[in-house]
């Protein structure tokens, strides 16, 4: 199982890898997360580029405006976020911790675009919470943030 801040990490590579496919970085995103899942194993990267690339493919076809589309795109990130925590929990420790410097580096280097929506609970519109003869909540536990938390710190995992 790994670390908190390694699943973290696994999280936010997930979501850059669908955020940064409809840009201009790509093809340079594209090599150095296949570089990092590789570690230097030429195969290996060739495999991460082809899934990359068929993953790119897939969210070039998809209309951000549709619904079912828009579960596509998440289920893209969710395919990633997991195929990158498989390929850390493969790895030693030290494997993990170089992998993860190296996907940090990306990260920072390649901030997600300003507005973008990130996996977990959003919406769309709005929101109602009520009740029927009973008691009804909302929280928000600090401000609300567009975009994605910045990557996990080394000494996080």
């Amino acid at each position: 199982m790994l670390a908190e801040g390694l699943t973290a990490l696994a999280a936010a590579g997930g979501a850059a890898v669908v955020q940064a496919a409809s840009t201009d970085l790509w093809t340079e995103f594209r090599h150095r997360v296949a570089q990092a899942l590789g570690r230097g194993d030429a195969r290996r990267e060739r495999v991460e580029l082809e899934r990359l690339d068929r993953t790119q493919a897939t969210l070039a076809r998809l209309d951000a405006t549709s619904e079912a589309d828009a579960e596509r795109v998440r289920e893209q990130q969710t395919a990633w976020q997991t195929r990158i925590a498989d390929r850390l929990e493969e790895l030693d420790e030290a494997g993990q911790q170089q992998v993860a410097i190296q996907l940090r580096a990306l990260l920072a280097e390649y901030p997600p675009p300003h507005g973008s929506v990130q996996t977990g609970t959003h919406a769309g519109r709005d929101v109602n919470v009520r009740a029927d003869d009973g008691i009804a909540a909302g929280t928000i536990n600090g401000g609300v943030h567009l975009g994605n938390p910045p990557p996990p710190g080394p000494d996080q995992g």
